[in-house]
């Protein structure tokens, strides 16, 4: 009599879209082999369990980010905006005059979303408002026109990230949104290269006067920051090596104005930098008017205040550029309203990036600020229990763990620890480092630590409205999702303390690697981490090869680096397209 052995050989089930493949084999001593083959769809048994539904509002920085890092296939994915591509905008002053095509800083966001565990959908379409109480976002088509009488729908989430973005801040000056151009988007960068062009080919008309051609080469940038001190400089270089070979005859007539409200261009970057910049552009020939207030824009001229004296001035111009801040989009503005956050300039949120105020809302970027909380506001706690004995003074050992427990939770203080308030702390700590006798006896008074922790209240700044910030926001909210079960994070939000006032999840913490400001002729200037300042030719290479390894992919990386490379051996392209 045959006996026979049974092996179950393979038993294996793939979610998402693998099957469920069961492969037995039967072995006889006396016969032949039997083999059976089953395969069975598994989308029916990954279809019963839910999964959460994130819907991410915009594709800038932000948005982009927190989508390209998400990895946990428990969330079906909806990204929602009027553009259907990532722009790396700290090249667009680069595109304004030819020296990176528009088409080479781009990336459509479905190959960035595309995703082997996460299902994550596109649709190209404008928010116009959001139902914070019954979770639906209302959505307008992007297209120019009607589909049918659907161009309008809502969109349910169970969780919502608003990376919405910002526009440009007017600051209600009449005339700005009519006369005036912006640089935010690629449509602004590619009209202004367009206004370039088209202000020397009008000027080159033989029946024109000195004056009429001088007006029309007159450009004007208003605001002295990265943005427009980056323009400058690239409208600067577009005209001395590019245009004026073109147009020989008008080189003479180009005049460039860089108008600033305050007293120095540049005002967030260290003073050494500053002077550096200011000093380079009068010996280039751009005129910066410093302390000058625009009061009005009409088609003709601009209108401008001087802040100490008062005097009016006015100046006709060609073109004006606007870059003086970022504004609050309307849509944010209602929502603000809805939930209580009036007289705001941003959606406030907390540490953890959630929105005040809600449960299930976040947001990042431009749209938003951290409202960072008040350091006094809740550390008695932990000094109370660090000070057993009630003596009112805290050893080292004792003053060390306290300022660990208040660092994790407030992160700021890591940032003032080395500032004018601490410093007797700091070097009395480093002075009985090793010495555990000495970290016991060796008494600081509480009063005059709870002191310095006020003050640092007092300094306490919002982050800066740039890509990195809003770059790394999307990548931390991403890791939080990814290990939300592990990280308490669930709708009722994060339990913020253990028992030892430590977080469950580490907040926020913005990591600053440092700032460019392309200056023109290969020069830049480059404040680096350790308050390190370099500029000069050499810091230009530097900024070529961080900014190429930003870019978000290997096809943009290939074209901008072509593109400066077109530019060296042809020059830039002054073509009106």
């Amino acid at each position: 009599m045959a006996s026979s052995l049974f092996f179950l050989r393979a038993t294996k089930l793939y979610h998402s879209h693998s099957r469920l493949l069961i492969v037995v084999a039967t072995v006889s001593t006396g016969g032949g082999t039997l083999a059976y083959t089953s395969y069975a769809d598994s989308r029916s048994i990954v279809d019963d369990v839910p999964k959460k539904k994130v819907v991410v509002l915009g594709t800038g920085w932000g948005g982009t980010s927190f989508v390209k890092n998400l990895k946990n296939s428990a969330y079906d994915v909806q990204v929602v905006s009027p553009r259907n591509y990532f722009a790396f905008t700290p090249l667009l002053p680069s595109v304004t005059c030819g020296t990176v095509e528009a088409r080479s800083i781009v990336e459509p966001i479905r190959n960035i979303a595309k995703k082997k565990n996460v299902r994550v959908e596109f649709e190209e379409a404008e928010c116009y408002k959001i139902d914070p109480i019954n979770k639906k976002v209302y959505c307008r088509s992007a297209q120019n026109k009607i589909l049918e009488g659907k161009e309008e729908f809502t969109v349910d989430y169970d969780y919502l990230v608003v990376a919405m973005g910002a526009r440009s801040n007017t600051f209600n000056t009449p005339g700005v949104e009519e006369n005036c151009h912006f640089l935010k988007e690629i449509e602004d960068a590619q009209r202004i290269r367009t206004t370039v062009v088209d202000c020397f080919e009008k000027a080159s008309l033989p029946h024109l006067s000195e004056e009429h051609r001088r007006k029309l080469l007159q450009f004007v940038i208003v605001g002295g920051g990265p943005t427009g001190v980056e323009f400058a400089a690239e409208l600067h270089d577009f005209v001395t090596e590019d245009l004026s070979k073109l147009y020989p005859s008008l080189k003479p007539l180009v005049n460039i104005t860089l108008v600033e409200a305050g007293d120095h261009i540049l005002n967030m970057f260290d003073k050494r930098i500053t002077d550096f910049a200011e000093k380079k552009f009068q010996r280039d020939g751009i005129d910066v008017r410093l302390g000058a207030m625009v009061t009005k824009v009409t088609s003709k001229e601009i209108s401008t205040k001087d802040r100490a004296s008062g005097d009016l001035k006015s100046l006709p111009y060609g073109m004006v550029v606007w870059s003086t801040g970022i504004g609050t989009r309307p849509v944010v503005m209602e929502f603000m309203k809805q939930i209580g956050q009036t007289n705001r300039r941003a959606l406030s949120t907390d540490e953890w990036l959630r929105v005040e105020g809600t449960n299930c809302i976040y947001a990042l970027g431009d749209c938003a600020t951290i409202q960072q909380r008040k350091v006094m506001e809740d550390i008695e706690a932990i000094i109370k229990k660090a000070d057993k004995d009630n003596s009112g003074t805290l050893n080292v050992k004792e003053l060390k763990k306290v300022i660990n427990d208040i660092s994790e939770r407030y992160p700021q203080i890591e940032i003032y620890m080395k500032r004018k308030q601490f410093k007797d702390i700091v070097e009395l700590i480093k002075s009985v480092q090793g010495n555990d006798e000495k970290q016991e006896s060796t008494q600081i008074d509480i009063a005059s630590f709870k002191k310095s922790l006020s003050e640092v209240d007092a300094q306490m700044k919002n982050l800066p409205a740039t890509a990195q910030v809003a770059a790394q926001q999307g990548a931390y909210l991403a890791d939080c999702f990814n290990r939300m079960e592990d990280c308490d994070l669930n709708p009722e939000g994060p339990l913020r303390t253990r028992k030892e006032g430590r977080h469950r999840f580490r907040p926020f913490r913005y990591k600053h690697f440092g700032q460019f400001a392309p200056l023109g002729g290969e020069q830049t200037a480059a404040q680096l981490p350790g308050d390190y300042v370099i500029y000069g030719h050499s810091t230009q290479w530097l900024w070529y090869s961080v900014y190429a390894s930003k870019l978000v992919s290997w096809r943009t990386r290939m074209l901008v680096v072509s593109d400066w490379m077109r530019r060296f051996i042809f020059g830039r392209d002054s073509s009106r397209l």
